[in-house]
């Protein structure tokens, strides 16, 4: 594992590239910032989370203040060398990486130690194209401009996005929301205590509940769209019409194809050892939704990051005892995002607890993922 060298007399800093500078992108790079020197490739020039899509769609200026930050608000990246682009190869025998910039030139970038935080496409609300952050503002204000007008939305979908997206949905009001799911219960994955609240708060909400539906899902359609067509169902109901659909039907497709096929799952996601370690290459890394970390591929949430932090600086310092990475049983966190009540959490026990709004937006959001988590965020424009 490569340490500290000299280059003509001076002490030269590990060269770490990170690819990915989503929610779990960030938080690595601008702790390794100051032992490390870190280049970071993302396809924006700013922070547009894939999470609490549901007030996203509902309340987007109130969502953009804590989940679209431009990086040159981060105080902490400002040691970062930031490009804006795509890897488009990596060679992790050679320890480089070629990466086609915005602008369409291709450079190559050695490192030390290389770090796979790319996420993967679910929806619109997660991509890896190539934009500026006017055009990502234009979409948000597109979609949810077309689901205000609409009188019926339907959802697809019982995961964690369908559920928040309708809830939120119904809440606002002004639309008749459908949340249609295949199991009994929507939220597979969570403790089945969480997957019975829901679904009492999702009637109480006035979501009208389809469980046992399995759409057919249009050929070549990723669900990165809007769509306007009868809904059909594998599971031979009636097909639906709503005046709008949004598709969450999960099918994750992992940003992975800049990697050789062999360090990679059946489904395109990187497999890693319990250190978030990629299996025959000790100074790769990979943490977030690319990695097949668990079967809930949980590492974006359960505090991968700092595994991945500490065993890099371990590494780099020659330590052969790593920080293992250990995932809950059930998923958890918050589903519903803040609302007027508070910030209600589910546990992996399928207990719940909730952090009233008067402190929620101050403390949690301002102060702990602002200051905590960031590190700070200087005041200022959009760009």
């Amino acid at each position: 594992m490569p340490k500290s060298q000299k280059v003509n007399g001076a002490q030269r800093k590990p060269l770490v590239v990170i690819a990915g500078l989503g929610d779990v992108g960030v938080l690595v790079a601008t702790r390794l910032s100051r032992s490390c020197e870190v280049v970071a490739i993302s396809t924006r020039p700013a922070l547009v989370s894939g999470q609490e899509l549901g007030n996203r769609l509902t309340d987007p200026s109130s969502w953009r203040r804590t989940y679209l930050v431009p990086y040159l608000r981060f105080r902490r990246l400002d040691r970062v060398r930031q490009l804006q682009g795509r890897i488009i190869s990596a060679d992790l025998d050679g320890d480089s990486v070629e990466i086609e910039l915005s602008n369409g030139t291709r450079i190559i970038e050695q490192y030390d130690i290389f770090i796979i935080a790319t996420g993967a496409s679910n929806g619109f609300w997660r991509h890896d194209r190539i934009e500026d952050i006017e055009t990502t503002e234009a979409g948000l204000a597109s979609v949810s401009e077309e689901l205000k007008a609409a009188k019926t939305i339907a959802v697809v979908g019982g995961g964690t996005t369908g559920v928040s997206v309708a809830d939120n949905l119904a809440r606002r009001g002004g639309a008749e929301v459908h949340l249609f799911h295949s199991g009994e219960q929507p939220l597979p994955g969570y403790h089945p205590k969480a997957r019975s609240w829901i679904t009492r708060v999702l009637s109480t909400d006035g979501v009208v509940l389809h469980p046992g539906h399995r759409a057919i899902t249009p050929d070549g359609f990723t669900g990165d769209r809007l769509t306007h067509e009868p809904i059909e169902w594998a599971t031979e109901q009636e097909p639906f019409k709503a005046d709008v659909t949004l598709w969450a039907v999960g099918g994750m497709r992992p940003h992975s194809n800049f990697l050789p096929a062999e360090v990679l799952d059946d489904s395109g996601f990187v497999n890693v050892d319990e250190y978030l370690r990629l299996p025959g290459h000790e100074n790769v890394f990979a943490v977030g939704d690319v990695a097949a970390s668990d079967p809930h591929r949980s590492s974006a949430r359960n505090w991968g990051f700092r595994v991945v932090v500490a065993n890099v600086r371990a590494a780099l310092k020659g330590r052969t005892k790593l920080k293992r990475y250990k995932a809950p049983e059930f998923r958890w966190g918050s589903i519903l995002g803040l609302q007027p009540e508070g910030l209600t959490v589910v546990q992996p026990d399928g207990r719940r607890f909730r952090i009233p709004r008067w402190i929620a937006e101050p403390l949690l959001m301002r102060v702990f993922v602002t200051r905590y988590l960031y590190g700070g965020l200087r005041r200022g424009s959009r760009g």
